[in-house]
């Protein structure tokens, strides 16, 4: 059975969105822009590399 004294004493509050944010906004986190900018920066920097060109064999 729960015991929902044990329960509301570990209760914790989530953070307001203000608060949130600033949590958030602490980290300097990476978004999908910035992981393809480095991508295309990385691959500009390396050698091209051939296709590969792949048959299927005739049954």
């Amino acid at each position: 059975m729960i015991d929902f004294e044990t329960e509301l004493k570990k209760f914790h509050p989530s953070l307001e969105v203000k608060d949130a944010e600033e949590a958030i906004g602490q980290h300097d986190l990476a978004d999908m822009i910035d992981l393809i900018v480095k991508t295309v920066k990385e691959g500009e920097t390396t050698e091209p590399v051939e296709p590969v060109v792949m048959t299927v064999p005739e049954e």
